[in-house]
């Protein structure tokens, strides 16, 4: 036998079987070991990806929710904006109403006043006829003594008033 490489045959057959062992023990390990390794690996990446979606959709959930809410503050915005416009209104129409009101209780006061004024003046005007008319009659009744019953004294006054007008008794 001729060697190769100056290798004798025990060392090439025991380097055939060497491999051969070393193929079935890589198919056996790759059987026994590298799938489940590989099926770890396979469930971890599905893991992974599952979470990842999870959080994009989640992710999508939050900007939904967030857009909702932001339209609805937007909207309790207005509203409050409205409620403040309309309470505005009514505190003016209420505010012109008192105003309204204020005056015209003004004019009845003044009203009152004004008859109350009225009627002291012409009680005055009655008190000072009935003491000029005293006054008078005390005079006449000197000047003329007894001989001008009252009767005649009193149509005496009245004409003598009429000729004076009521203007005299005004000022």
């Amino acid at each position: 036998m001729e060697r190769l490489f100056n290798l004798d045959a025990q060392l090439l057959f025991d380097v055939v079987i060497n491999a051969f062992n070393i193929f079935v023990l890589f198919l056996l390990l790759s059987y026994l070991l590298f799938e489940p390794v590989k099926k770890l690996l396979r469930d971890r990446q599905d893991r992974i990806k599952n979470q990842l979606d999870e959080a994009a959709r989640d992710k999508a959930d939050a900007a939904q929710l967030k857009a909702e809410y932001e339209s609805k503050l937007n909207d309790v915005q207005k509203e409050t904006e409205a409620l403040l416009s309309e309470a505005r209104k009514k505190a003016m129409l209420n505010e012109k109403q008192i105003v309204m009101e204020a005056q015209e209780e003004a004019v009845r006061i003044r009203q009152r006043a004004e008859a109350e004024i009225q009627l002291e003046k012409d009680k005055a005007q009655d008190e000072m006829k009935q003491q000029i008319i005293l006054v008078a009659t005390q005079m006449a009744g000197k000047v003329v003594g007894a001989s001008v019953d009252e009767k005649k004294q009193d149509e005496l006054i009245q004409e003598t008033l009429k000729e004076m007008g009521d203007n005299v008794w005004q000022s």
